[in-house]
């Protein structure tokens, strides 16, 4: 492999540049590669956040607009960027990366490793369109070197859907220098006037069905009525935001939930939070979860997929069933009293993370499956 530098030059490529869980994963595994040995590239085929975070990496970002899964108008261009950068290596972030970078990086005769961040097949959708992305998936991944899956039970997933499947596991990892509940962070509660002695509830996700936003204000409605002290903070964008706003009219919360947009300051917001809540109807490995752990949150989060490989129910979290707002309130008001089993979380939360999921193994496990297709 005829490298420049001597280094290994590997794109990364995610389905847009909004921060998300697996936008975060890209970014933060660019950042902890070892640059003496690998040189990163990322393309984004949406431009956002993260590509003015890459910015101030140092690491090359390119955008080249689709929206779609598929998008052969968009696969020769892949193929000129993939060639004018020299790349060594392709690594594919998501379905909607995987199929419009896989002809391209095929046709180099490149290596390409997929990172499944959760199948596109998950449930809720219609069996015909579940039946195709299924067929996609399996078309996908025997044509890519290398699958890699954020938790076990995807892998498992994986297997029992189509014949053949074969994948690794390498679990998600937080950055701890970023993730650091002793460091200082800007006063979030004052910006927002929540009083230091309100319980803060805080939701950090994209408003889209599979993080059911809706149950978390139905959940929190409840919760309110046996502890009137408490205040939830929604941070976050998407379809289902104006849904969970009126919701929370009609419950007649409004005055004790705050909405706002995304922000690029997570650690802030989270060092401003009591309590975590992620109701996930389904999970590859929620980095959202890992990085609410990472600074020492009690986390609320639902009892699936990948997120039990995190979370050790009564242990270091609290799991709770998927759309079930009431085992979700249920949970909040047993946080929010029981000051003993919060600290108790709270503690051993922090410590899973430092032991298990740190951004360090992740990309030592990564690096190696780099090196080895690199032979």
């Amino acid at each position: 492999m005829d490298k420049i530098n001597g280094k290994i030059r590997v794109l990364e490529t995610i389905r847009q540049g909004k921060i998300g869980g697996g936008e975060s994963h890209v970014l933060d595994l660019v950042a902890s590669l070892d640059k003496s040995t690998f040189e990163p590239i990322v393309l984004s085929f949406t431009d956002g956040p993260m590509i003015s975070a890459l910015q101030r990496l140092n690491v090359p970002a390119f955008v080249i607009d689709s929206e779609k899964a598929f998008d052969i108008s968009v696969w020769r261009k892949v193929k000129k960027l993939i060639s004018e950068q020299r790349i060594d290596i392709v690594h594919v972030h998501g379905t909607r990366a995987n199929t419009n970078v896989l002809w391209a990086a095929r046709n180099l005769g490149l290596p390409v490793v997929y990172t499944i961040h959760g199948w596109s097949f998950h449930d809720g959708l219609h069996p015909l369109s579940r039946r195709l992305r299924i067929a996609a998936e399996k078309f996908i991944t025997r044509k890519t070197q290398v699958n890699i899956c954020v938790s076990e039970s995807n892998r498992q997933t994986g297997i029992k859907a189509f014949n053949g499947f074969s994948g690794i596991v390498v679990r998600n990892g937080v950055n701890l220098q970023k993730f650091n509940p002793d460091a200082v962070y800007p006063n979030l509660r004052a910006e927002y006037n929540i009083p230091a002695d309100k319980m803060l509830i805080c939701y950090i996700a994209r408003m889209t069905y599979q993080k059911d936003p809706v149950s978390m204000v139905k959940a929190f409605a409840t919760a309110l009525k046996s502890v009137p002290g408490l205040q939830l903070l929604m941070i976050g964008d998407g379809e289902l935001k104006t849904d969970a706003m009126t919701a929370a009219m009609a419950l007649g919360v409004e005055e004790q939930v705050i909405f706002d947009g995304f922000r690029q300051d997570v650690p802030a917001v989270l060092q401003a939070a009591d309590i975590y809540c992620l109701p996930s109807l389904w999970e590859g490995f929620p980095i959202g979860v890992l990085e609410a752990m990472a600074m020492g949150k009690a986390v609320i989060a639902s009892d699936v997929d990948g997120t039990k490989e995190a979370v050790t129910n009564g242990e270091n979290g609290l799991l709770v069933p998927a759309g079930n707002p009431d085992e979700l309130a249920a949970a909040i008001v047993k946080l929010a009293t029981d000051h003993a089993l919060r600290l108790q979380l709270q503690q051993n939360a922090k410590a899973a993370i430092v032991a298990h999921f740190n951004v360090a193994g992740m990309t030592e496990k990564i690096s190696a499956v780099y090196l080895q297709l690199c032979k």
